[in-house]
């Protein structure tokens, strides 16, 4: 992923618009804040190119806003917040003007969604209407680090030919997430047809010998088809930081091939 936090200091001390002074004092900062409940990770966007998530469940209202506000007033621009309910969210918007929330998905973003600005597009892909929520998770996360998502929902193997009537978008996407619960073969059919990252995302969705996600947990790591990677039962957000991690980096390498291409051939006319 695009590493923001340095890259945004360092353009704006170039520009003139921060000072030298600032700069350091911002990065040598003590890298978290201790609140007592938690310890707020402030620089993981200038480690990792994108800023500390706040998982809402088990949290109350007041502890996640506590974090969201810690994360603010020190240069995070936009705050993704998951696994929050309808009444912390409604807290939550309370506190914050510019703060939306995905109930379908239980989503609380602050601070808005940006422009997509990836080279490439992750295809999600879920074997049932009752997996969207998950696969909701997946997208949006990708979504909100910038990346082109493309949906394609209930497509499961009980109906092969739905899948594969858009076996288009299998074979123009960089990524792709496949959500599926019950026996979880999704990913395995869409690995097999794929030529990029499959990332399975098992759920809680079946019956009782589903054992809440486990069946499908365990088919997917099984799987035969190479290239098939797992998160953990119903983790979509796992699933689209992953995928995003993939595609940000999949287009940087582009990016650098096509300047070296640009350099050769510049060389060789020389």
């Amino acid at each position: 992923m695009k590493n923001t936090g340095v890259e945004q200091i360092l353009s704006q001390v170039k520009k003139g618009d921060m000072s030298v002074e600032d700069a350091l004092l911002i990065l040598k900062q003590k890298p978290y804040i201790d609140l007592g409940f938690a310890r707020v990770d402030t620089q993981r966007e200038i480690r990792q190119g994108c800023a500390e998530v706040i998982y809402g469940a088990s949290k109350s209202a007041e502890q996640i806003i506590t974090i969201a506000k810690t994360l603010k007033d020190n240069r995070t621009e936009r705050i993704l917040i998951t696994r929050c309910d309808e009444d912390k969210a409604a807290k939550i918007l309370k506190s914050f003007e510019e703060a939306e929330y995905r109930k379908d998905c239980r989503l609380v973003i602050i601070g808005g969604m940006p422009e997509a600005d990836s080279e490439g597009s992750i295809l999600v892909v879920t074997g049932g209407t009752s997996d969207i929520p998950v696969a909701e998770e997946a997208a949006v996360c990708a979504e909100f680090y910038g990346n082109r998502t493309v949906r394609l929902y209930d497509v499961g193997v009980a109906g092969l030919h739905r899948l594969l009537d858009n076996a288009d978008l299998i074979m123009k996407a960089s990524v792709i997430i496949a959500v599926a619960g019950m026996e979880g073969a999704l990913a395995s059919v869409v690995g097999g047809l794929a030529d990029c990252p499959v990332i399975a995302v098992p759920t809680s969705v079946g019956y009782g010998a589903s054992f809440d996600g486990l069946s499908a947990l365990l088919s997917m790591i099984n799987s035969c088809a190479s290239g098939v990677s797992v998160v953990n039962i119903d983790n979509g957000f796992g699933a689209g930081y992953q995928a995003s991690m993939i595609n940000k980096k999949a287009g940087s390498r582009k990016i650098e091939e096509d300047r070296d291409n640009i350099g050769r051939d510049i060389w060789g006319r020389r």
